[in-house]
């Protein structure tokens, strides 16, 4: 029975609700009055008043107190709902079938998803009715049990990281036939990600021929990342979207996650990436350096936890295998005129170089091959450098007075050459001179150098020319400023051979001393990226899982999963088997992702006779519970007032005040004992609270930075950092306290100074950092520097000194001689050493006490550097490029630093650390 908002379970119940009224009366009812019998000895009382009396009646509002107790009671038992289904309460009393989509695209909303199965299984325990749930991505025929029984399964149910099986694979057909089995006036209910998969129509054939069906889902737009690809030299990432209104514009960020030089995961990179109104597709191009790439570890879409928003990386932007082979020549003992020299200086950061001869090489498969003016090849060697070729490696030339003068390429072309070439060369001053050397041209748009600049002091003065033919234009990729070819590319297969009509030294121009040449030599390699490899080349290899990705996006360790042949592995679609991961074999790795490079995804077209609903209903909420709590504290009360009124409440006051103690919770002793337990479960670094939210924020998110450093580096584990309030809490239950300050900031009371120098003087360590190095180094005075002044007058701080070179703090973990945060320059201030300490011969270091300086006092805003935002990322830019990433490294290292000298003391200014310290510092 539904009665507007609220349905009844067991509505007969209400009936007992008619006998209030008699109820009432009974409560009411008194007993006869007393027969009056007069006695001589009550005259003695005459006079004598009763302050107390007790009404021969029951008060009214008493009468009303007991009433709504006991209708509180029928209406508890009664099971009252909140928000009921209504249609299911009038309509389909038959079991229930549970479809669950179950996949990738259901964890960014298993949450609601979850819910709204519960809500459903605990609906139909209430009905009576029995449920069976199927996870469609591990389809098995619908197994009817107790909806209690499967509310205890909902862990289990959880999404899974690949699609749901092919129609007419086994799984999917036992699932159908196991459908079709049952009997009619089955409910089914499909929890749907919302996306349209071929081949439904027979499942949901079979649904509707058993009875009613309803559709939930969540109706938003579903996201996902197909694997990075290179264009053009530029990592380039395509995320697409599916959702029934593409009208509206959707900005993400997209963030390149891979370790750091100290090892530590982060986001190297991020973007925006945009969907215009309308657009199912959204791409963003990252330039990546060599360096960032070969640290990525994969790419994801901000926010959003799902395996199809996360795609690995592999092979495919990592170092480069490069075989460098020069024709020889006796300028090769001066290595500046070494055809191989300035080759190598632009390879060397970028690719792992081989040396040695071709035969020897060509075995172990490298990316890139360049020959530096090598002309004729032996047959053998020609047909292994062209059949490795076809398998999509790339050949790079470079000319030389070698193939000028021979005859390769002349009357046809050669199939190791991108074009034939003419007799002779040209150079300044020869048969066939320029006036003056020539400059280069601007790239043209379709070439892989396009948008590199080109500098005015690039000049070449000698070339192998290029015979003109029908092919020649297409195959040109840069050219001089008289647009003669300067690169020309064929492709062999799935490879391609590149010329340089100029040497790979500097003999013919001035290109291999440019930076030009190393970004050219980039692009090159970066669009020689072998293709994922065929069937047919991975055939009866197996490759071993090393990381993989679960449903919500988590990528962890594949541990005990068996391996996956290479045919498998290539050809078969993600299942149990086959997980989305990183898979090796030997030397190489392979990034199985949820998306393809061709992948598209489109909202599922329900039939018009199906009902779609939102996951965004209010749920049910059993009252029944609440309502029998209410009636037994009506009837405490109904105890009370009884006890009031018969004169007995006197001698129930300490029952009553025991009661209270027990009811009323005290929020304050109960929050300074869990700030008390969390402070010392586990090392924690503290901060300062200054009263200025954006200032206290970053210094949470710095030390939660370096607590994270501290984590992956040391053998310190700190807990999440806490904010200090000076007023209230205990300061001994940290040993150590950052205190960023502003020049607003109010000066601590005297019971906060008692307690900062009682810190101090038992072991406690404060930094106080007034952010200011980026003015203070230039001779100004700030209000933060005179702030802090006003704050440290009362402490008990020691005389001080700049951080000399020997102090302790430059070698607890790291050697360092810099101490930066988001600015550098300003000085560091700690406990000068004693008068006596000086340094013993042989000695790298001044022999000082095991004391921690209580005070480190400098400017150069250390939590903006260490600030990390949710995912790892920092959250304050220092500048640019890798000078700026080295600053907030050495800001890391100078705070592990810090935090190894206040757990340990001047450890290592003991002489068992003299000999490797005197190695490290090379000495």
């Amino acid at each position: 029975m539904i009665l507007g908002p609220i349905g009844f379970s067991a509505p007969w119940l209400l009936l007992a609700l008619i006998a209030l009224p008699a109820l009432w009366l009974l409560l009411r009812a008194v007993p006869p009055a007393p027969v009056r019998r007069r006695f001589p000895g009550v005259a003695l009382l005459l006079g004598l008043t009763d302050d107390e009396s007790v009404s021969d009646r029951t008060p009214w509002w008493l009468l009303l107190l007991r009433m709504l107790a006991v209708a509180a009671v029928i209406l508890g038992l009664a099971g009252p709902v909140l928000n009921p289904e209504a249609e299911v309460a009038e309509g389909n009393r038959g079991p229930l079938l549970v479809l669950l989509d179950g996949t990738w695209a259901s964890a960014a909303d298993w949450p609601r998803q979850e819910e709204a199965l519960e809500v459903l299984l605990e609906e139909a325990g209430r009905q009576g009715r029995s449920a069976a749930v199927v996870r469609l991505t591990s389809p098995e025929p619908p197994a009817f049990a107790t909806p209690e029984t499967w509310v205890t399964r909902l862990p289990g149910l959880a999404p899974l990281a690949w699609e749901p099986p092919a129609p007419d694979s086994d799984a999917m057909q036992r699932l159908i036939a196991g459908i079709e089995d049952l009997e009619d006036g089955i409910e089914t209910v499909w929890i749907s990600d919302g996306l349209d998969r071929p081949g439904r129509a027979e499942l949901l054939s079979a649904v509707e021929d058993r009875g009613r069906l309803r559709v939930l889902e969540t109706g938003g737009a579903v996201l996902a990342l197909r694997p990075a690809q290179f264009v053009d030299g530029a990592v380039e990432l395509t995320a697409i979207r599916a959702a029934r209104d593409l009208d509206s514009e959707h900005v993400l960020t997209l963030q390149a996650h891979g370790r750091d030089p100290g090892g530590v995961m982060r986001v190297l990179e991020q973007a925006e990436l945009r969907f215009e109104p309308g657009a199912a597709l959204a791409r963003q191009e990252l330039d990546l350096p060599a360096e960032i790439r070969a640290r990525l570890t994969h790419f994801a879409l901000a926010g959003i936890r799902s395996a199809g928003t996360v795609a690995l990386t592999d092979d495919g932007l990592r170092r480069r295998e490069v075989a460098l082979i020069s024709g020889g020549g006796a300028e090769e003992s001066l290595s500046l005129l070494s055809p191989l020299h300035y080759l190598q200086k632009a390879l060397e950061t970028n690719a792992e170089l081989l040396h040695g001869a071709l035969t020897d090489i060509l075995p172990a498969n490298p990316d890139v091959i360049a020959l530096a003016d090598v002309a004729t090849l032996s047959e053998g060697e020609a047909t292994a450098l062209q059949d490795w070729i076809e398998g999509g490696g790339m050949l790079l030339r470079f000319a030389g007075p070698r193939l000028a003068a021979s005859e390769i390429s002349r009357a046809e072309e050669d199939p190791l050459m991108p074009v034939r070439l003419r007799a002779g060369g040209r150079s300044v001053g020869g048969a066939m001179s320029w006036g003056e050397p020539k400059a280069l041209a601007p790239f043209d748009a379709d070439s892989p150098f396009a948008g590199l600049s080109v500098p005015e002091d690039v000049t070449v003065t000698s070339q192998v020319m290029a015979q003109p033919d029908p092919t020649l234009a297409s195959r040109v990729i840069a050219r001089l400023s008289d647009g003669t070819p300067l690169v020309t590319r064929k492709e062999i297969g799935q490879g391609q051979v590149v010329l340089f009509h100029v040497t790979a030294n500097a003999e013919w121009s001035s290109l291999p001393l440019s930076g030009l040449f190393v970004q050219m030599l980039e692009r090159l390699s970066v669009s020689s990226v072998n293709p994922r490899p065929a069937v047919e080349d991975v055939e009866g290899t197996t490759w071993q899982p090393e990381r993989v990705v679960d449903a919500f996006g988590t990528i962890s360790s594949a541990g005990t999963l068996p391996g996956v042949d290479g045919a498998e592995l290539v050809a078969s679609p993600l299942g149990p088997r086959l997980q989305p991961g990183l898979y090796a074999s030997e030397d190489r790795v392979i990034a199985r992702n949820v998306m393809g490079d061709e992948t598209s995804i489109a909202p599922m077209p329900w039939p018009a006779g199906v009902t779609v609903q939102g996951l965004s209903a209010p749920a049910e909420r059993p009252l029944g519970g609440y309502l029998l709590a209410l009636a037994l504290l009506l009837l405490l009360v109904d105890i009370l007032a009884s006890l009031a009124l018969s004169g007995r409440l006197r001698g129930a006051r300490a029952t009553a005040a025991l009661l209270a103690l027990v009811l009323l919770p005290v929020p304050q002793a109960k929050a300074q004992d869990d700030f008390a337990m969390i402070a010392t479960a586990e090392t924690v670094l503290a901060h300062v609270l200054t009263g200025d939210e954006e200032l206290d924020a970053l210094a949470q998110a710095g030390l939660q930075g370096l607590s994270d450093t501290l984590y992956f580096r040391t053998s310190i584990e700190p807990a999440p950092p806490m904010g200090v309030d000076l007023e209230q809490d205990e300061l001994s239950l940290f040993p150590f306290l950052y205190w960023p300050i502003t020049a607003a900031q109010p000066i601590p009371s005297d019971l906060a100074y008692a307690k900062l120098n009682r810190y101090l003087r038992s072991g406690g360590m404060i930094l106080f950092d007034t952010r200011d190095a980026n003015v203070s180094t230039l001779g100004a005075t700030t209000p933060e520097s005179r702030r802090l002044q006003e704050i440290a007058r009362p402490l008990d701080i020691p005389a001080l000194e700049p951080l000399p070179e020997d102090h302790v703090l430059t070698r607890t973990f790291y050697l360092l001689q810099d101490f930066p945060g988001r600015y550098m320059g300003a000085p560091v201030w700690v406990e000068a050493a004693p008068p006596d300490a000086e340094q013993i011969e042989g000695m790298p270091f001044r022999n000082l006490n095991d004391g921690v300086t209580p005070v480190v006092i400098g400017g150069n805003d250390w939590a903006g550097a260490w600030a990390v935002d949710a995912s790892g990322a920092p959250l304050m830019r220092i500048g640019a490029g890798m000078a700026a990433e080295r600053q907030r490294e050495i800001a890391y290292r100078f705070g592990v630093n810090l935090i190894m000298h206040v757990l340990t003391g001047n450890y290592k200014s003991d002489q068992v650390h003299v000999p490797a310290l005197l190695d490290r510092l090379g000495n």
